[in-house]
């Protein structure tokens, strides 16, 4: 029973939409958001660490997975902390600079 209770009210704290046109609603954007932050430190690691890009990157992803850490899964947390938006806008961000850093490596090449 307590089982069954707990993913019902997992289920209503779901949010239906973003509101933003295209924007989906992530079903579990903190593990993602994770994954892309870490994702993006292993990859900064093969630029030079004398590049200013690299730095600033650098410094800047890993604040931000320390604060995604640290919310222990709590969205809110996050979304207050980074004040970027919604999660899912955090995630396509983050998204967006991993892409970029790969971008940036092909154009070094």
């Amino acid at each position: 029973m307590l089982r069954a209770t707990r993913c019902l009210r997992q289920l209503s704290n779901l949010k239906a939409s973003t509101g933003i046109f295209g924007l989906a609603v992530h079903p579990d954007p903190l593990p993602a958001l994770q994954k892309t932050y870490t994702s993006t430190l292993s990859l900064l690691n093969t630029i030079p660490s004398t590049s200013v890009y690299r730095q600033g990157v650098e410094a800047l992803t890993r604040h931000k997975l320390k604060v995604v850490e640290e919310a222990k899964g709590d969205v809110a947390s996050v979304e207050a902390k980074l004040d970027e938006g919604q999660i899912e806008q955090v995630l396509e961000a983050a998204e967006s600079e991993l892409g970029l850093v790969s971008k940036m490596i092909e154009w070094k090449a």
